[in-house]
């Protein structure tokens, strides 16, 4: 059995599908080469094993000319058969009965191949439908690119007209402001020796006042010390009000 063969044998279990059969076998294969290449040892269970040996250098005979040469060291792959796989060679042990799928492919290629008609009919109809539709589409593109260049070049006037004004206004307006801030400095310059002086001038009338009401201050209180002593000693002298008797 080839490659093929094994092919058309994978995809009897694949019901038909051939195509998922040889993409599962070359991706089976394709791993274990890679993976044996890295020195990597590849173990199925029950079916063997395949790994990376190395074979040393030795003297063999040429069998043209059977002149002794040394061959090279080399790395070789080996399999080694699993006990399963010796066991069903041998005869002693028996593979199940294989059941394959029943076979729904035909059905299903009949219905594809009815089906592929109307899809391309489909496919036709829509091709054309987009060929159509280009051509108007092109043309309104086209139809509107003058009237957008107008707007475009309308605005770009229209922006350039306003920038001048709008300039001219804000110099204009720049004396203006600048006279303004100068005033209110002017102002506030002005106004800073008349708030100091004025401070000033106050400060001896605040300290005169409060020095001329000190004396009286102490005259009120040595004044007021008698009175209250002597309302303390009264207080102290008074006698003690007695509780009324209660009646029999």
């Amino acid at each position: 059995m080839n490659k093929t063969q094994l092919i058309d044998a994978l995809a009897a279990r694949y019901e038909g599908n051939r195509k998922a059969a040889a993409a599962a076998l070359d991706a089976v294969l394709d791993t274990i080469t890679r993976e044996v290449a890295r020195g990597e040892k590849v173990a199925i269970t029950g079916f063997g094993s395949f790994e990376k040996r190395i074979r040393p250098s030795r003297w063999v005979r040429n069998p043209r000319t059977g002149e002794r040469i040394k061959a090279k060291k080399t790395a070789i792959p080996k399999f080694t058969a699993g006990a399963d796989l010796k066991n069903v060679i041998s005869g002693a042990k028996k593979l199940p009965k294989l059941e394959l799928p029943k076979k729904a492919a035909p059905a299903k290629a009949a219905a594809t191949k009815a089906a592929a008609p109307a899809k391309k009919a489909a496919s036709t109809a829509k091709t054309a439908a987009v060929k159509k539709v280009a051509p108007a589409k092109a043309a309104a593109t086209k139809a509107a690119a003058p009237a957008k260049k107008a707007a475009s070049t309308a605005k770009t006037a229209a922006v350039k007209k306003v920038a001048p004004a709008k300039a001219a206004a804000t110099k204009a307006a720049a004396p203006a402001k600048k006279a303004a801030s100068t005033a209110k400095t002017a102002a506030a310059k002005k106004a800073a020796p008349a708030k100091a002086a004025a401070t000033k001038a106050a400060a001896p009338a605040k300290k005169a006042a409060t020095k001329a009401a000190a004396p009286a201050k102490k005259a009120a209180t040595k004044a007021a010390a008698p009175a209250k002593k002597a309302a303390a000693t009264a207080k102290k002298a008074a006698p003690a009000k007695k509780a009324p008797a209660k009646k029999a």
